[in-house]
């Protein structure tokens, strides 16, 4: 396949993953999708889950979709009226049932990251009540989320008190991190980077000290934690061992939050400057095949031995990510070598059918559920389509603005 086919295939896959994810909507915000795209009633609404479909729907409204302006005015609307937000905690939930029923459950930054995230998008869109929802949900992360001293934000918070779990996760400082520089891109408050920057120079030499496999879990004090979940490796959100897919993401952030502080004149860490191309090259010796079959393995242990094997979507979207991004900011043709790699993978193991992504994959490439089932939502596969097309920007929506021309639909 050469790149411009590939090109092709990922502006028509963009507006194929759109009208797939337009089967989710719910009455109180997006539903998971199951394996032929009904809503899957069993999950109830998800906060990750509305947040990233309204953010998703933004992006759509950008690129000319008639139909995501309704579904992204939907979405701000259920985010700040609906049974997702607890107006008494001053938070949303995690989740309720399909009927509005709140389910028990922690807060958690890591689901507010996308509330923050779909009103940045959705905003810099011109959706209806956008900035409402982002000034609730900035108040909410100042409040419950952000540490000062750490530079970073806590994990999860009791629903009912004031008590902060003593977990510390890597995953939900890597979606704040997006979620600060969407935000930076629709107000311009130099606040919300710097922010970003402190929580990506401390990923950044947490890399350097475990070898760049980076630590998931850490203690109260940001210590690392390598044995956590050792007994629960395939753990949806808290995998023990280093996850491969988060070296890439972190790789093509971490260009973001550079590139966004070189133009801002605000200090960032050297290291930002070698460690993207470092960890997606070790992603790829550690990650990538190293099993006999084609794909990412899910996890690796901190000597780079896999313990996963199973090959999610999300990490090959973000490999396609990080190499899009390292090919405009290097120069290095050979990246577009590896982005073709990753498009014939996705045709032959991972798309069903236009728009519709299969979420895992065995070891042997075979579908799979042992981890994630159904088609939950098109958050990664949508960006990774788009990224290619876009400059260098701190979010999505304001490299859809700043072309001015969306990616062309399949004749």
């Amino acid at each position: 396949m050469t790149t411009l086919m590939t090109r092709q295939f990922f502006d028509s896959e963009a507006w194929s993953l759109l009208a797939f994810g337009k089967r989710s909507r719910t009455e109180h915000g997006f539903g998971w999708l199951d394996d032929v795209g009904s809503i899957d009633a069993t999950h109830g609404v998800q906060l990750w889950i509305t947040g990233r479909m309204t953010h998703c729907f933004a992006l759509g409204q950008l690129m000319g979709d008639p139909d995501c302006a309704t579904l992204a005015e939907h979405g701000v609307a259920r985010l700040l009226d609906g049974p997702l937000h607890d107006t008494v905690a001053g938070a949303w939930l995690s989740a309720v049932d399909i009927d509005g029923t709140p389910r028990p459950g922690n807060l958690v930054s890591y689901e507010h990251s996308f509330v923050i995230l779909a009103a940045a998008s959705a905003l810099m869109a011109g959706v209806s009540r956008a900035q409402e929802l982002l000034d609730a949900a900035l108040l909410t992360f100042d409040r419950l989320w952000w540490d000062e001293d750490a530079g970073m934000v806590v994990d999860a918070r009791d629903r009912h008190s004031p008590a902060v779990d003593p977990y510390r996760g890597a995953n939900a400082n890597m979606h704040t991190v997006e979620a600060l520089l969407a935000v930076y891109s629709a107000t311009h408050d130099a606040t919300h980077l710097r922010r970003a920057a402190r929580i990506t120079d401390r990923i950044a030499r947490e890399f350097i000290t475990h070898d760049f496999r980076l630590p998931e879990h850490f203690d109260v004090d940001w210590n690392a934690v390598l044995d956590y979940n050792r007994d629960r490796p395939a753990d949806a959100f808290r995998p023990y061992g280093s996850t491969v897919g988060h070296w890439l993401e972190w790789s093509r952030l971490m260009i973001q939050v550079r590139a966004a502080c070189t133009a801002a004149g605000i200090g960032y860490d050297p290291l930002l400057d070698t460690i993207p191309g470092r960890m997606y090259r070790q992603a790829l010796q550690e990650g990538w095949g190293v099993d006999g079959e084609r794909g990412f393995v899910y996890t690796v242990d901190f000597a780079g031995r896999p313990v996963v094997h199973e090959r999610m979507y999300w990490v090959l979207c973000e490999a396609i990510g990080a190499a899009e991004t390292l090919r405009e900011t290097t120069g290095d043709p050979s990246y577009e070598h590896d982005i073709d790699i990753y498009a014939t993978f996705a045709r032959e193991f991972l798309i069903e059918a236009p728009g519709r992504w299969r979420e895992e994959l065995d070891a042997h490439n075979r579908p799979s559920s042992i981890t994630w089932s159904g088609k939950p939502d098109i958050y990664h596969a949508l960006q990774a389509m788009l990224i290619g097309r876009l400059p260098i920007t701190p979010s999505f929506a304001e490299g859809l603005l700043a072309t001015g021309a969306s990616p062309a639909r399949s004749r």
